[in-house]
């Protein structure tokens, strides 16, 4: 299905809500009800825990088609009130297709076990360790089995998941500039954050790896047109044409340094970049918010020790690692001069080389030539900061495709 008609799936599912919530509701208690769900353990420091290898039966090989890393616990009133059966639509898109698909629930930012009864992807019943019900204990994550659906490259993909109480706080990755829905006794709406969802492989045989973007709202498309799929993680998916999976770790107002929204990169780079089912390359877009956002970072040999740190986990696990230099923002209300020499100081070390394998330039390819401390007017998305999506389409062009293709071992880099 083309990008662009991913959409018309979304109205043709809001259309039979009722009918396929009855039909949930009644397969999804007769599943439960003869087996006995099993709690899973929470994982290690900071929430990481390893996506398995593929099953040894399996043919082909498997590679993570999208990803979003979780971010939050989110509560409010209607945890509060506890309305009951829930029912949560994750619309997600992909950049590979295959035969067979599994996903990742995760429980990250929960405080009580999550109980979910029923899940299909595509309307495909799924099941954990053989059974349709699972229960994933506060803190832990847990992968699916596979199930046979054939999943299409650069398309629109539903996940439907079903929990008979919401109780939260609920784990979620918010600003997803994606349109997803969610239904409970009090009624449906849609929403823009992702739940409990944070991962999806698929089994093929045509594509060569997975490249993981890795960074802050930059990656994540802060100012992109909802559900045009237009940040430049896409614009690169779109080019790469099903050879090669491209998943979006990107978390709007992430930081290298410290922890604030999402925990740092620094913590999170293992289970959001090394844990992706398939990663053979990663571009990494951090650091401005550590020059932006209050408490400032003043030196700029912090932030790039710690991307050359980055980079040097990501050699010892077979990576080939490609870094972006920072894009200008001066116009946003935090900008200063003494914090954009800092920026440009952070530039100047990157593209000199010894932080990353290849730079790409984001900064020149989006400043304004006559005011280059500025976006582009073209690119600007109205705040100064974020790009709007012909700014996206244009560093998504940046990459060389041909050598993304062309398998490189870390060895043979810095």
């Amino acid at each position: 299905m083309p990008r662009r008609q991913g959409y018309a799936l979304l109205i043709a599912l809001v259309a039979g809500t009722a009918a396929l919530a009855a039909v949930v509701a009644f397969t999804g208690s007769l599943l439960f009800s003869g087996t006995r769900a099993k709690a899973v353990a929470a994982p290690g420091p900071q929430g990481v825990a390893r996506t398995p290898a593929a099953a040894a039966h399996s043919t082909g090989h498997w590679l993570a088609t999208w990803a979003a890393a979780p971010v939050r616990g989110e509560t409010g009133p209607e945890q509060g009130t506890d309305p009951g059966l829930r029912t949560i639509r994750n619309i997600v898109h992909t950049s590979i297709g295959g035969d067979a698909a599994r996903i990742t629930l995760s429980n990250l930012f929960g405080t009580h076990p999550l109980r979910i009864d029923h899940v299909t992807v595509n309307t495909r019943p799924v099941t954990f360790r053989n059974a349709p019900a699972v229960t994933v204990a506060a803190g832990g994550q847990i992968v699916s089995d596979p199930v046979a659906v054939s999943v299409a490259a650069d398309a629109d993909l539903v996940v439907t998941l079903r929990t008979p109480t919401a109780r939260g706080p609920v784990t979620v990755h918010p600003n997803s500039h994606q349109t997803s829905f969610t239904e409970d006794t009090n009624g449906a709406w849609s929403t823009t954050d992702w739940r409990y969802l944070t991962a999806v492989d698929v089994r093929g045989e045509n594509a060569g790896g997975t490249l993981v973007a890795f960074g802050d709202s930059l990656t994540a498309g802060s100012g992109s047109t909802t559900d045009a799929n237009s940040r430049w993680p896409d614009v690169l998916a779109d080019r790469l044409n099903g050879r090669y999976a491209v998943v979006n770790q990107g978390i709007a107002g992430n930081r290298i340094l410290l922890d604030g929204i999402g925990p740092r990169a620094l913590d999170r780079f293992e289970r959001d970049v090394l844990a992706v089912t398939g990663a053979k390359t990663v571009v990494i877009d951090l650091g401005i918010n550590d020059i932006q956002a209050f408490p400032r970072q003043t030196d700029p040999t912090h932030i790039t020790d710690a991307l050359r740190s980055l980079t040097e986990r990501a050699h010892t696990r077979g990576l080939r690692v490609i870094g972006a230099t920072l894009m200008p923002y001066e116009g946003y209300r935090n900008w200063t001069p003494a914090q954009n020499a800092v920026r440009a100081r952070v530039n100047e070390t990157i593209r000199a080389g010894g932080v990353f394998d290849e730079v790409l330039d984001f900064d020149r390819a989006v400043r304004d030539p006559s005011l280059p401390d500025r976006l582009l007017p073209a690119y600007d998305s109205g705040d100064h900061l974020h790009l709007n999506d012909a700014g996206y389409q244009r560093v998504g062009t940046l990459a060389d495709v041909r050598n993304l293709l062309r398998t490189r071992p870390a060895s043979d880099a810095l």
